[in-house]
């Protein structure tokens, strides 16, 4: 945790849910009303098929919706492709940008990924910059590196604590049940922090929430949230159900 920063407990339903999962999310926004929303803010990211309905589900309650990804053009001739406005227009608050499996997948790069953050504030929405290492960099020891070119390049000089979040997500630890340990976590946290200090200034540095994505679960929420300079959860699978999801946000009672 970071003193001063109100956290974020952030779920990603990537290529998942049709509108019979909008029950898990209504659970998950009576968790957040029960009380929970004093301790952490909420968002739910979900495929761009249930925005809509997504964000008429939660009207009312603590929980705020985002989409998974946005083009960079605000329109125009790009079949399949989804814009921030479109995003916006339907609901969301928030969109992810730069995830692994979009830079895997889909071969995006830093560049790619800052004009995506740009056109998100273009819209109105925050932008969950996403940053991690792979296994084999991880294994080369080059996970610091890595880590300081993708601040460096996709992040924009203009990020503030207001439009942008930073997301650490080592990608050998997503879906695969491996964590790293609370050591690991801090060590790339507080580069992180160290590397947007620099890009941004230390005193807007120290404002940016940047959260632990990568096999949260319950059983170890208290461990990964408590450390230092980790301010929420990008929770994948363990987001597509309402009582794991609520499970994560729970471990703020503790800290």
């Amino acid at each position: 945790m970071t003193p001063g920063i109100r956290p974020l407990v952030a779920g990603n339903w990537k290529m998942n849910g049709t509108g019979a999962s909008l029950g898990e999310l209504r659970s998950i926004s009576q968790g957040f009303m029960s009380g929970l929303d004093t301790e952490t803010d909420a968002l739910v990211c979900v495929p761009a098929t249930l925005l809509s309905r997504a964000a008429e589900a939660v009207a009312g309650t603590p929980v705020k919706i985002g989409g998974e990804d946005c083009h960079s053009r605000e329109n125009g001739a790009h079949t399949g492709d989804i814009s921030a406005e479109m995003l916006k227009d339907a609901g969301a608050s928030h969109v992810i940008v730069g995830h692994s499996e979009r830079r895997t997948d889909h071969g995006e790069d830093d560049a790619t990924v800052h004009a995506k953050a740009e056109a998100a504030w273009r819209a109105g929405l925050v932008a969950i910059i996403c940053i991690g290492e792979t296994r084999e960099q991880r294994e080369q020891g080059a996970t610091l590196d890595i880590l300081s070119r993708q601040v460096a390049g996709s992040v924009p000089a203009s990020a503030t604590a207001v439009n942008a979040v930073l997301a650490y997500e080592p990608v050998w630890a997503i879906g695969t049940g491996l964590t790293p340990t609370a050591g690991d976590v801090a060590e790339a946290h507080a580069h992180i922090r160290a590397k947007l200090a620099e890009k941004l200034g230390a005193v807007e540095a120290a404002k940016i929430r940047i959260l632990y994505g990568g096999s949260v679960k319950p059983s170890n929420a208290v461990e990964l949230l408590g450390v230092a300079n980790v301010d929420g959860a990008l929770v994948g699978g363990a987001s597509l159900k309402a009582a794991d999801f609520l499970g994560i946000a729970e471990a703020y009672r503790s800290l």
